[in-house]
C-alpha cells in the first residue's frame, strides 16, 4: 500500500490547526489590522493548498482501486483459463456451455461446447443431486472429478501420480495363506514308508515349482501343512489362473487309487498381520468345510472360491463322530431342554435328523421340541404318518410357540443347514448361547459363527446319516422306535436318490443300523411314490427344456405357472439322466411367489458355485437358490452365469 495512503489519517487532522490559525488571525486585528490581514491571507493559502492536495489524493485512490479491480479480474480470468485444473460448466440438458483451456487440451479438442457430458465421460451419465467425487481415465491419465450439481460445475483434477502410487501400494500389500493336504492318510493308506516319502516328495516338488513360478514364499509348518506369503498383484494373477496348482497336485498323484488334493485359505486387504492370520484360517476352514480340493480367497469383504471339482473324501475313521457325540451328550445333560430346528421349507432329511436329535435328548430325560413352520408337499406324507403318533406330534411346535420355550440354558440344535438366514426362525438363535450345528452341506460364506459345537461333514450323504452315527455313540441304552428309524432312513433314501448318488460305505452302515432298529423300507417306498397329477406336471416342465452349450439342460416354465420345490428338484434329477447332459437347471415359480432354481450335476460341473452366485448354495452335484423377480430375469441371470462358467472352465468340450 502507498505511503500517502497510510498518511491519510494525519491529513484529516490538519483541519484543527487550520481553524485555530484562522481564529488567531482574526485576533491579530485587535492589535494591528496589517498583521491580521497578512495572517488571514496566509491561513487561506494553507487551506486552499490542503483542499487541492486532498482532491488529488482522492483521484489517485480512485485510479489505484480501478487498477486493482482490473488486475484482479485479469488474474481471475487467467487463473481459470490456465490453471492445471479442468473446469466445465453444463446446462440443465447436460450439454457443455463453457470450459477452460485445460480440459480442452486434455481431451485433445479445440472446443467441447455443445457436447453431451454422458457421451464424453460415460461415468458421469447419472449425475446425482448431491455433490460427488468420481475417478475417471482420460488419455492414459487418471482424473478426480468433483461434481457440483447446484452450480452445474465439474472440476477435473489430475491425480495420475497419486493413483499410480496407490496402485503400487495395493499391489505390494501382503496376502497371507494357509495350505493343507486334504487326504494324506486316505491317499497313502497301505503304503510303506519309502512309497509314502516318495509321494510326499512329489507333492512338495509340485508345490515348490508353483511357488517359484508365482513368486510365492512357501514354507512347511507341519507334515501336511504349509503357509505362504504373496503380494496382491501376484494373487490377482493366481485368481486369473484359477489356482491351477489344484489340478497339478491331482495329476502328479493320479497313479494312486485316491489322488491327493489340497485346500488353500488366503486373506488380503488389511495391514494387520494378526487379522490376516485369522482371516486366512477362516478361509481355510470354509474351504475344508466345502469338501476340500479348493481355494477360498477373502479380500476385504469379497470371498471367492476356486476349484471344488472333487467330491469330498469319505473319512474311514469314526473317531470324530464319537468325539462329537460325547460333546453333544454333555451339552444335553447341562441344558434344561433341547429345541431342534431345520431349514425353511424342510425336507425329509431335515425332519428325520430333527427326530433323531429329539430321541437323543429324550434318552437323557430332557424335554425336547422340533420347530416346524409349516407342512409342505415334500414332507406331507411323512407328517401324516407322524400325526398318527400323538406323543411325537406333541413334540412339533410352531416358531411363535418356541419363543416361550427357549431360556438361556436351552440347547438349540440346527440340522441340515448352517446359515442363519435359512433357519426356520432365526430370532430363536439369539435367545440362547448354547448352539449346535449338524449339517452335510458344503460350507458357504454365511455361517453360524457363534455355535458351541459344529459337526459338518460334506462327504456325508445326508444329515440323517450324521445323526445316525451320533446316536450309535451317544448312549448305549438308546433305542429307536419304528417311526423314528423309518423317518431317518427316509431322509437318507431321499438325499441319495435311493442310494444312487453321494453314497459311501458309511451310508450303508447307517442305513443298516436304522434297519436293525425297525425302519420300514416298504413304508418309505409308499412315502416316495408319485401321483399321476405330479407326474404330468413334471412332464410339462420337461417339455420346455433346452440344451445350452451342448451339456447343460435348462428348463424354464411359463410365467404364472407355480410348482412346489420338491417337484422342481425331481425334474432336475430327471433331466440329469438324459444322454449327454452333465448338469441340469430348472427355473420355476414357487407357490410363495419366489423363483426357485434347482441344479444338479454328475460331478464335472460345480453347481454349488453357480448357485452361490445367485445367493443360494448346496453341494458340488446338488444345489438350489430362490430369487425375487420374474421368470425371465432369473433365466437371463442363469444363462449369463452358464456362459461365464463355460468360458472360464473350458472343461466340457
Amino acid at each position: 500500500m502507498p505511503k500517502w495512503l497510510q498518511a491519510r489519517w494525519l491529513s484529516r487532522q490538519s483541519s484543527v490547526p487550520m481553524a485555530m490559525s484562522g481564529v488567531l488571525s482574526l485576533a491579530l486585528f485587535a492589535y494591528s489590522w496589517m498583521a491580521g490581514v497578512i495572517a488571514l491571507l496566509a491561513s487561506g493559502g494553507v487551506a486552499a493548498f490542503s483542499l487541492l492536495a486532498e482532491r488529488k489524493r482522492r483521484s489517485e485512490i480512485q485510479a489505484y482501486i480501478s487498477t486493482i479491480s482490473h488486475r484482479v479480474k485479469k488474474a481471475s480470468s487467467d487463473v481459470i483459463a490456465d490453471m492445471p485444473i479442468g473446469v466445465v460448466l453444463y446446462g440443465e440438458d447436460k450439454l457443455i456451455e463453457w470450459h477452460n483451456a485445460y480440459i480442452a487440451k486434455t481431451m485433445e479438442r479445440e472446443s467441447l461446447v455443445g457436447e453431451s457430458i454422458g457421451a464424453l465421460w460415460p461415468a458421469l451419465k447419472t449425475i446425482k443431486e448431491k455433490d460427488a467425487t468420481i475417478e475417471i481415465s482420460l488419455s492414459k491419465r487418471t482424473f478426480q472429478v468433483r461434481v457440483r450439481p447446484e452450480e452445474r460445475l465439474l472440476y477435473f483434477t489430475d491425480i495420475t501420480a497419486y493413483a499410480a502410487l496407490s496402485k503400487k501400494y495395493e499391489d505390494e500389500r501382503i496376502a497371507f495363506g494357509l495350505l493343507v493336504l486334504d487326504n494324506v492318510d486316505e491317499a497313502t493308506q497301505g503304503m510303506d514308508d519309502q512309497a509314502r516319502s516318495v509321494t510326499m516328495a512329489t507333492v512338495t516338488t509340485v508345490l515348490n515349482d508353483w511357488a517359484v513360478r508365482h513368486a510365492i514364499y512357501l514354507r512347511r509348518s507341519a507334515s501336511d501343512r504349509f503357509f505362504l506369503l504373496v503380494n496382491q498383484s501376484e494373487l490377482a494373477k493366481l485368481e486369473q489362473s484359477r489356482f491351477d496348482v489344484l489340478d497339478e497336485v491331482k495329476d502328479a498323484t493320479a497313479h494312486l487309487k485316491l489322488p491327493m488334493t489340497i485346500s488353500i485359505g488366503i486373506a488380503a486387504g488389511t495391514a494387520k498381520l494378526t487379522e490376516l492370520g485369522q482371516m486366512a484360517q477362516t478361509s481355510l476352514d470354509i474351504a475344508l468345510g466345502r469338501g476340500g480340493d479348493q481355494v477360498a480367497v477373502k479380500v476385504g469383504d469379497r470371498m471367492s472360491f476356486y476349484g471344488g471339482k472333487s467330491n469330498a473324501v469319505e473319512k474311514r475313521t469314526r473317531v470324530r463322530a464319537r468325539v462329537i457325540s460325547h460333546a453333544l451328550r454333555d451339552l444335553m445333560k447341562e441344558s434344561d431342554k433341547v429345541v431342534v430346528m431345520g431349514h425353511k421349507i424342510p425336507d425329509m432329511d431335515a425332519v428325520g435328523a430333527a427326530i433323531g436329535i429329539l430321541k437323543a435328548a429324550e434318552t437323557f430325560g430332557k424335554p425336547a421340541y422340533i420347530v416346524l413352520e409349516s407342512v409342505n408337499p415334500s414332507i406331507h406324507r411323512l407328517m401324516e404318518m407322524i400325526y398318527e403318533d400323538e406323543e411325537l406330534t406333541n413334540k412339533f411346535v410352531a416358531p411363535e410357540d418356541a419363543f416361550h420355550l427357549i431360556t438361556p440354558k436351552t440347547l438349540a440344535v440346527v440340522v441340515d443347514t448352517h446359515k442363519a438366514s435359512l433357519v426356520a426362525e432365526p430370532k430363536l438363535l439369539g435367545l440362547t448361547k448354547r448352539l449346535v450345528v449338524v449339517d452335510h452341506h458344503r460350507r458357504g460364506e454365511e455361517f453360524l459363527g457363534e455355535a458351541t459345537l459344529v459337526y459338518m461333514e460334506p462327504y456325508a450323504s445326508s444329515t440323517c446319516e450324521l445323526v445316525t452315527e451320533l446316536l450309535q455313540y451317544i448312549h448305549e441304552g438308546l433305542a429307536l422306535g419304528v417311526l423314528e428309524a423309518t423317518a431317518m432312513l427316509a431322509g437318507i433314501v431321499t438325499d441319495t436318490k435311493s442310494f444312487s448318488v453321494r453314497t459311501g460305505s458309511r451310508t450303508f452302515e447307517a442305513a443298516s443300523f436304522l434297519r436293525r432298529n425297525g425302519a420300514d423300507s416298504t413304508l418309505i417306498q409308499r412315502l416316495l411314490k408319485d401321483d399321476l397329477h405330479g407326474y404330468l406336471m413334471k412332464a410339462d416342465i420337461i417339455r420346455h427344456a433346452k440344451i445350452v452349450h451342448k451339456h447343460f439342460a435348462v428348463a424354464v416354465t411359463q410365467p404364472g405357472q407355480r410348482y412346489p420345490q420338491l417337484l422342481i428338484a425331481q425334474v432336475a434329477d430327471t433331466l440329469l439322466n438324459m444322454q449327454g447332459v452333465v448338469a441340469s437347471f430348472v427355473v420355476c415359480e414357487r407357490p410363495d411367489g419366489l423363483i426357485g432354481i434347482s441344479a444338479r450335476s454328475m460331478g464335472q460341473v460345480n453347481v454349488q458355485v453357480i448357485m452361490e452366485k445367485l445367493g443360494g448354495g448346496g453341494h458340488l452335484t446338488n444345489a438350489a437358490t430362490q430369487l425375487e423377480g420374474s421368470i425371465h430375469d432369473a433365466e437371463q441371470r442363469l444363462l449369463a452365469l452358464l456362459n461365464s462358467y463355460e468360458d472360464r472352465e473350458g472343461l466340457l468340450e
